[in-house]
């Protein structure tokens, strides 16, 4: 046979197309929630310009439904006075979604629900910590996009930390 013939029996192969990925959001709600009020408790006068620490997690599980997973945005945010440090307002939310995910290689999982569905219900946390904050008394608060990709690899590293220590102080027999 000639080089640039072929033989009859080869087909045009067609790429492998990977799996099509769909997430669609069931639910979402707020599991729960805390908004204390320090200013109005203690009457703190002065100099109220705040200081913001937003504090940030993410938990993901498997719910009883065919690829439908919970993940709970859990934030905790507390502002204080620049000036002295005393606490103005303390505001805890946790924020759930209801997913369902398909498509994803299990492999792949646990980032993507750690990452992409925080992502999807992000804007309505934005919404609500700003509509409690200035139903509170305070200046909305817009919270700026967390970057769920450190976060999840700080997660991670924190888990293999800790099972490098579990492992250290098994004892061998």
């Amino acid at each position: 046979m000639a080089d640039n013939e072929t033989p009859e029996n080869d087909t045009p192969q067609k790429p492998v197309q990977p799996p099509q990925i769909t997430n669609r959001i069931v639910a979402q709600y707020v599991r729960d929630m805390s908004f204390e009020n320090i200013l109005a408790q203690k009457g703190i006068s002065g100099d109220a310009t705040p200081d913001i620490q937003a504090r940030v997690d993410v938990e993901a599980r498997k719910r009883g439904g065919d690829d439908q997973f919970e993940v709970i945005t859990k934030l905790n945010i507390t502002s204080k006075t620049k000036e002295k440090g005393e606490t103005l307002f303390v505001l805890e939310v946790d924020y759930a979604g209801v997913f369902q995910v398909s498509g994803v290689p299990d492999e792949q999982m646990g980032p993507y629900l750690m990452i992409e569905c925080p992502r999807l219900v992000f804007p309505y946390i934005r919404k609500l910590v700003a509509d409690l904050t200035r139903e509170g008394g305070f200046q909305s608060l817009n919270l700026e996009q967390f970057d769920y990709v450190a976060l999840y690899r700080a997660k991670l590293a924190a888990q293999m930390e800790a099972q490098k220590k579990a492992q250290e102080n098994q004892p061998v027999n």
